[in-house]
Order: structure tokens, then C-alpha cells, then sequence
């Protein structure tokens, strides 16, 4: 456990709210309908700054997001700040810069993903 009170780390992703394990799974395997049945009426997604929102502005980031890219993503962190899971990943690939930490920060909205702000982890 972090020393701030408000942050517990994590171990595995097995201990993810069932909503964010779902549209995790989903947006690996570009499966749209999977992604978008884990999000709450209204969700937004924030991808380094570009927000989507509506169901075919979302429909398409889970779809098409890193799609010319080839790359691993590996996750290296689970924790929980207050009401938000984070979901570390480390990608490694053929896009600009060759390597990228993000941070996947999910918040729920009741049993279903009401955001996620990806940013620069």
C-alpha cells in the first residue's frame, strides 16, 4: 500500500471492478460491442486530451485506437485513487517514440464505466 491514504496499490487485475476488466478485454480485442456494453449511458473517454463521447465518436476510438501501430502493451500497476482504478500499461512498438507509459484511470458510474481519462503515466 502507497503511503497516501487515499491510494492503494494493487496487485492484480483480478481485483478490477468487473466493468473495467470487461471494456479492458473488449478494447484489446477491438471487440466495439463489448467495449461500449461495459460504459454507462453518457461515458466519456480522454485520450491523452481528445475526448470522445456518444456512442459512435466512442464506438470508433475502441475500435480504431492504435490500429497503425503494431505494439505490446503491458500492464505494470493496478491501484485505486479514492473512486478511481488506474491501470498502468507499458507499450513498446513502431509509433513515435517507440515507448509510451499511460495511465488508464477508470471512474464507475453505478456497475459501469462512466469515464476513463487515459493520460501520460
Amino acid at each position: 500500500m502507497d503511503t497516501d491514504t487515499n491510494t492503494h496499490t494493487t496487485h492484480t487485475t483480478d481485483q478490477l471492478p468487473a466493468a473495467v476488466r470487461a471494456f479492458s478485454a473488449a478494447q484489446e480485442a477491438r471487440d466495439a460491442d463489448g467495449a461500449l456494453a461495459a460504459l454507462a449511458p453518457g461515458a466519456v473517454i480522454t485520450d491523452v486530451g481528445e475526448s470522445f463521447e456518444g456512442e459512435q465518436a466512442l464506438r470508433r476510438f475502441v475500435s480504431e485506437a492504435g490500429q497503425e501501430f503494431s505494439y505490446t502493451d503491458t500492464v505494470t500497476r493496478v491501484a485505486r485513487d479514492g473512486d478511481t482504478w488506474v491501470v498502468g500499461h507499458h507499450l513498446e512498438g513502431d509509433f513515435p517514440g517507440g515507448e509510451a507509459d499511460l495511465d488508464y484511470r477508470f471512474t464507475l458510474a453505478g456497475d459501469l464505466v462512466g469515464r476513463l481519462n487515459i493520460v501520460l503515466g
